[in-house]
C-alpha cells in the first residue's frame, strides 16, 4: 500500500461516500476518513474513539471535531463541540497534542448519529 500526501486538494475530492467502514464499536468511517487512516492519520480516530464513553460525547447526536496544528512547532489541539444549537458551540472535549507531523493547519471532522451508528465524515461528505 503506497502512502499519499494529505493535502486540502486530496481531501476536497471526497464529496460523498461509496463505502462505510466499520471502526471500533459503533463508528462508521466514510471514504474520506479512511483516506486519512490509510495515510498515517489514524491516530486522530484513536482520539475520537478513546472518548466515546464520556457523558458529554455520548449525549450528542452531532459532534464537530477540529484539529488545529501549529506547523512550525509541530503541536496541535483537538476539540469537539456540539456545533451550535443557538447559544454558541459548547466544547465537549479538548486535548493538547505535544507532537504531530500532520501536514495541514486545520482538519474538521463531523460525527453524526445514524440509527445505531455514528458516522465519521469530512465536511465535504456531509
Amino acid at each position: 500500500m503506497s502512502i499519499e500526501n494529505i493535502t486540502q486538494a486530496n481531501l476536497s475530492q471526497f464529496t460523498g461516500t461509496v463505502n462505510y467502514t466499520r471502526f471500533m464499536g459503533n463508528l462508521l468511517l466514510t471514504d474520506g476518513v479512511m483516506f486519512l487512516v490509510k495515510n498515517r492519520a489514524g491516530w486522530i480516530l484513536d482520539i475520537i474513539v478513546s472518548v466515546r464513553c464520556l457523558p458529554s460525547i455520548k449525549a450528542e447526536e452531532k459532534e464537530f471535531w477540529t484539529l488545529k496544528v501549529d506547523l512550525d512547532a509541530h503541536t496541535a489541539v483537538i476539540t469537539a463541540t456540539d456545533g451550535d444549537k443557538g447559544d454558541g458551540p459548547i466544547q465537549l472535549y479538548r486535548q493538547v497534542i505535544n507532537y504531530t507531523d500532520f501536514p495541514l493547519k486545520e482538519l474538521k471532522l463531523y460525527v453524526i448519529e445514524e440509527g445505531p451508528y455514528k458516522v465519521v465524515m469530512l465536511p465535504t461528505e456531509y
